[in-house]
């Protein structure tokens, strides 16, 4: 196999099987949730988390925004860790999943990035995640390929959450490293989106 197609296979993983990351998420805060609180139920509450997110935002309400956005962040990881490791994998999960982190990011970042980096940014992030999200329901209702989470997909969330996060810490305590860490965060989360696009158009 050459190192083109290695790297492409690579970048095309999915998250089906339970991580080192899981290993730990499982030891140490899925033994909280009981048996009857599915991955789906994390992702439920995480679509209740936006608005509140978003109006705390909007009303300047930092700190408290802060946290709550923490929390809804969190939930990303705890409802993938307690889908692999419960082996409660589901089409649903795998479709609305990763639109709740769209939808978490851009009502977000429509806020925090338009007012103190770019809306050039945001409006870049939006178009980029609007693709993706096109992409994934055209393969979901073709069910040519497996849709699921992919390795520069998970890279970039988790990316745009930090500079999220370190945006809202510029905010609290005004250090002007934040805000930059925050930029090219989101900078390189916008490289992480077109290679995911890629990945969904070709492979």
């Amino acid at each position: 196999m050459s190192f083109r197609n290695q790297l492409l296979s690579y970048g095309n993983t999915k998250f089906n099987q339970p991580n080192f990351s899981d290993r730990v998420l499982d030891k140490f805060f899925l033994w909280i949730f009981p048996d009857f609180i599915t991955p789906n139920h994390l992702t439920k509450f995480r679509y209740f988390t936006i608005p509140v997110v978003f109006y705390l935002l909007l009303t300047q309400n930092y700190l408290s925004g802060l946290v709550f956005f923490c929390i809804s962040a969190f939930s990303d990881a705890l409802d993938g860790a307690m889908a692999r490791t419960r082996n409660r994998i589901t089409e649903w999960g795998k479709l609305h999943d990763p639109l709740a982190d769209k939808l978490l990011i851009g009502t977000s970042g429509a806020v925090l990035i338009t007012r103190y980096l770019s809306l050039r940014i945001i409006l870049i992030i939006l178009i980029l995640e609007f693709i993706t999200v096109i992409s994934a329901i055209h393969l979901y209702d073709k069910k040519e390929k497996d849709f699921g989470a992919r390795i520069p997909g998970k890279l970039k969330m988790i990316c745009q959450s930090v500079a999220i996060i370190l945006l809202l810490i510029y905010t609290i305590v005004a250090h002007s490293e934040a805000l930059w860490v925050s930029g090219v965060l989101l900078y390189f989360a916008i490289v992480l989106s077109i290679i995911n696009i890629f990945l969904y158009r070709v492979l």
